[in-house]
């Protein structure tokens, strides 16, 4: 069932076990999907967790969703709408604290899992607001600069954040460039970063599932 309660509409999957405090997941899908397209992540995911997958706030009829807006010119060449996805940074991070404050969530145990455009916001949203942020798995994205603060490095909190970031080497949306790149980037700045590639494109293996989902239960 679809909740439009908070500033995001969402899915939920609850604990197996509901405590004081439990860890929270947040799912984010890439352009154009949905929040059913990660939440079908669900039942395989760490059970004592609140898992929700949020849905990107503009449209994209007749079904789909975006996190921000990407424009082509007359040669097909791509630009982002780096304001609009400062926006939806923003926006995520104030739907975390309050999804902290309507469940029985730990502030300090929230995971943000990203594909493709969900990704790109997912390093953002931990980057910008560290402190609200334990771990990250991005999926086929890649850190942009034009999102990001000017000064990451002189807020201590950033050094505790934990990255699990995978490409496919056969992307085609994504170059895997980019992801070797923002690994070298988050590595730069001293954050702890795992990283994997995949011979596949721009998707998730099922490797690459039991790999973060391992990396995340080891957190």
């Amino acid at each position: 069932m679809l909740h439009t309660n908070l500033s995001l509409d969402y899915l939920i999957h609850e604990p197996s076990t509901i405590k004081e405090q439990n860890p929270l997941i947040v799912l984010m899908h890439g352009y154009g999907s949905n929040e059913e397209d990660l939440f079908s992540f669900a039942p395989e995911l760490p059970q004592d967790s609140y898992i929700i997958s949020v849905r990107a706030p503009h449209a994209m009829p007749p079904y789909g969703n975006a996190w921000y807006a990407i424009n082509f010119d007359a040669d097909q060449n791509k630009f982002t709408d780096d304001a609009q996805a400062a926006e939806s940074r923003d926006l995520i991070a104030k739907f975390v604290n309050e999804a902290v404050s309507t469940y029985k969530i730990d502030p300090k145990n929230v995971t943000l899992i990203g594909f493709s455009q969900g990704a790109i916001l997912s390093y953002a949203v931990a980057l910008t607001f560290p402190e609200q942020i334990k771990n990250v798995i991005a999926l086929s994205g890649y850190f942009h600069e034009a999102i990001m603060p000017s000064n990451i490095t002189e807020n201590p909190a950033v050094k505790a954040l934990n990255f699990f970031a995978s490409h496919g080497t056969q992307d085609q949306v994504i170059p895997v460039d980019w992801a070797r790149r923002s690994k070298e980037r988050l590595e730069g700045m001293g954050i702890a970063v795992t990283y994997c590639e995949y011979p596949v494109g721009h998707g998730v293996a099922p490797q690459n599932f039991y790999d973060f989902k391992n990396w995340l239960v080891s957190k």
